[in-house]
């Protein structure tokens, strides 16, 4: 992408390290500092200028987030925005009672999207990706291989789940790590995955992560609630709950699992995306975390709900 209408770069263009999907660079010119981020092959489905679009939409409304700047074929820039990053634990109330609101607010934007949710089916290959695994000799093989059951029976629970609807144009992917805290009030990061999706899986995939830890043992009802408070006080209204709100979740995390997985496959470092060991890292994330998840399904709506 040429960059020449960010103005003249005041030093080199450093790469921000740490991405477990795509690669970020800081570039600072005589017109400010920018976010260029590379996009990764295959997690992007959609054109980025769709992307960038409600990007432009989404700021020009007041939602807190880096001013969107321009966007190429597989490149989106952003202003850069300082800010603290938001570990992974039980956020604070308040904080969580504005993403609720930022939400609702979202979601009540007017604008045109190309075509309708198109849900992929569950990837199934897990006894294949196993096999080769063992044979490549990965140092995670065993547990996926002993995972596989589990992670088939994930796929089923994806795919036999209910959608009650209605489906939204939102972020889709609001965790911690694609948020910032300034004076204590949330900044969104990271829109790439922008699209359609259903209520549910965008208000359960968000207040859980929101309320948790790295785990799932410290889970706080009461900061999962406070999304969903903030939610209806920004005018939006609730579906019914039941497992579709956790369906995104599991099957956003099989695919990223599975993406990881082919990488680390491959065995060389990519061109675009995380550095191979982040991979190996996210792949002993969804190896240990998604079968402890599916252990907790049914007890997460007990806890969460009621």
């Amino acid at each position: 992408m040429n960059l020449a209408h960010l103005g003249t770069p005041i030093r080199p263009m450093v790469r921000v390290h740490g991405g477990f999907a795509n690669r970020l660079y800081r570039l600072d010119t005589d017109l400010g500092s920018f976010a260029v981020k590379e996009l990764s092959l295959g997690l992007v489905d959609r054109p980025v200028s769709d992307v960038f679009r409600f990007e432009r939409a989404a700021f020009a409304a007041g939602i807190p987030m880096p001013e969107p700047i321009s966007a190429g074929s597989r490149t989106l820039v952003h202003r850069w925005v300082e800010g603290e990053k938001v570990p992974e634990e039980p956020v604070p109330a308040a904080y969580a009672f504005e993403i609720g609101e930022i939400l609702a607010r979202l979601h009540a934007l007017s604008v045109s999207w190309p075509g309708v949710v198109v849900s992929e089916p569950a990837p199934r290959d897990w006894a294949s990706l196993a096999a080769r695994a063992t044979a490549t000799g990965q140092p995670w093989a065993g547990e996926l291989v002993s995972s596989v059951t589990t992670f088939l029976a994930l796929a089923e629970f994806v795919d036999a789940c209910e959608r009650p609807g209605p489906a939204v144009l939102t972020h889709r992917d609001i965790q911690p790590w694609n948020l910032l805290s300034r004076a204590g009030r949330p900044v969104v990061l990271d829109w790439e995955l922008s699209g359609l999706l259903d209520l549910s899986g965008e208000l359960g995939s968000t207040a859980l992560s929101l309320a948790k830890g790295p785990g799932f043992d410290d889970i706080r009802p009461a900061i999962f609630r406070a999304v969903l408070d903030g939610y209806v006080a920004g005018g939006g209204t609730l579906p019914p709950f039941g497992p579709s709100w956790f369906a995104y979740l599991v099957g956003g995390w099989l695919g990223f699992t599975r993406w990881n997985i082919l990488r680390c496959l491959a065995g060389i470092e990519a061109g675009t995306g995380p550095e191979l060991a982040l991979s190996h890292e996210s792949v002993r994330n969804g190896l240990r975390g998604l079968p402890d998840l599916f252990a907790r399904l049914p007890a997460l709506g007990t806890l969460l709900w009621c």
